[in-house]
């Protein structure tokens, strides 16, 4: 059963399956958003059972969670690897995403790629053939202009976020703003990759190409199926 209103039961499911991974010990990364946000809860669950592990934090809103749910927490300066990363996706297509609908994916991306095993939540509306979701970039706000045209040139549409309950763009944890860029179907997310990442100017880009491990994709009737993609 396709869960085609992207909430609810699949989301729920997907988190707590990843947050079933964690073993005494680990180091755990700690994404943003509303999949992963389930995943923070079970750990909290789960370190109230006796659970040894800490978590390290992607976003102010996942570190807020986190001490709410009771998992202890590392900084993020004071990381060098991570155990077991689990993070959500704003679309998923044979194991290489795109991030950012939080706005996080910066430090999203430096946790993930710290990890040992980095592990994707998502319900089963994020799935895709083809990468094809706007690609957020956070972009220094006095290199906005010349970030912009030179985004245009690489074949996107660009837009500046803008935030939702107060007048002006949206600024990122880091204070940076973000572009979310229309490149239509991303034929080859790792060369768009490696574009964007030689903008001068971008902090960094939302494609996540080669970096998970696995993915769990949860169903609107809370099962889960499982998919190795290294």
């Amino acid at each position: 059963m396709k869960n085609t209103d992207g909430t609810g039961a699949g989301k729920r499911a997907a988190g707590e399956s990843a947050a079933d991974l964690v073993s005494d010990g680990d180091l755990v990364g700690l994404g943003t958003g509303s999949t992963a946000a389930h995943a923070i809860r079970r750990l909290g669950a789960r370190v109230d059972a006796g659970l040894d592990v800490r978590g390290v934090a992607t976003s102010y809103q996942s570190r807020d969670l986190a001490r709410e749910a009771g998992v202890p927490l590392e900084s993020l300066a004071d990381v060098r690897r991570v155990d077991v990363a689990i993070d959500g996706a704003d679309q998923v297509a044979d194991g290489d995403l795109v991030k950012g609908g939080g706005a996080a994916h910066a430090r999203e991306k430096v946790v993930d790629s710290a990890a040992d095993r980095f592990v994707v939540v998502a319900d089963d509306s994020k799935l895709a053939d083809a990468l094809s979701h706007p690609v957020p970039v956070e972009v220094l706000p006095d290199a906005r202009a010349t970030v912009r045209e030179a985004l245009r040139d690489a074949g996107g549409e660009p837009e500046l976020r803008a935030a939702e309950r107060k007048d002006g763009p949206v600024v990122t944890d880091n204070g940076n703003l973000v572009f979310d860029c229309a490149f239509g179907t991303i034929e080859d997310p790792g060369g768009l990759a490696r574009d964007l990442s030689t903008v001068p100017g971008v902090v960094e880009h939302g494609l996540f190409v080669g970096l998970a491990d696995e993915v769990h994709v949860g169903t609107a009737d809370g099962g889960v199926a499982t998919r190795s993609v290294r």
